[in-house]
């Protein structure tokens, strides 16, 4: 190949480049759906212990009462249900809503494994005057972690509170 038949070669990929660009900042892909040249998302197969306490945290930030029911299993279930049916959706959805609402973080410990399908997590909750750890028991049913009991919560001693401005 020629050196002149190398400049036109370079010539019109810079002038099909620069017209590109102008026809993009004039909007004339506005209308392309760019997710198709997209590589696919990575997809998450399994879900863990972790999701489904952060899955619950959601739900009753939200007051989503069906959803957060959905995170547990057995007794704990039962509990639930009841105590719904006695106060009613709405009051309970506003008890979850009101109960989560001072929670200023949350951090969750490595699951321990109990046995193969059983798994406990340590649950530290940040609040503006004070921390509180509590233990969550996880088990799989039918292929999915729900909560199947849950510690009282302990209050732990923070030696600067959060919010504390920096001196």
């Amino acid at each position: 190949m020629t050196r002149e038949r190398k400049a036109q070669i370079l010539t019109g990929l810079l002038m099909a480049a620069a017209l590109a660009v102008a026809a993009y900042r004039k909007g004339a892909f506005a209308s392309v759906d760019w997710s198709r040249w997209a590589p696919p998302a990575q997809v998450k197969t399994e879900q863990t212990p972790q999701d489904v306490i952060y899955g619950m945290l959601d739900a009753a930030r939200d007051g989503k009462v069906a959803g957060y029911l959905s995170f547990y299993t057995g007794q704990m279930e039962e509990l639930l249900r009841k105590s719904i049916a006695e106060q009613g959706e709405p009051a309970f959805a506003k008890y979850l809503r009101d109960t989560n609402a001072p929670i200023k973080g949350v951090a969750l410990q490595e699951p321990q494994p109990l046995t193969d399908r059983e798994m406990k997590v340590k649950v530290e909750y940040v609040f503006a005057d004070r921390n509180e750890v509590q233990w969550m028991f996880v088990e799989k049913v039918a292929g999915k972690w729900k909560i199947a009991r849950v510690d009282s919560s302990e209050r732990i001693k923070t030696l600067v509170p959060y919010g504390t401005p920096v001196q």
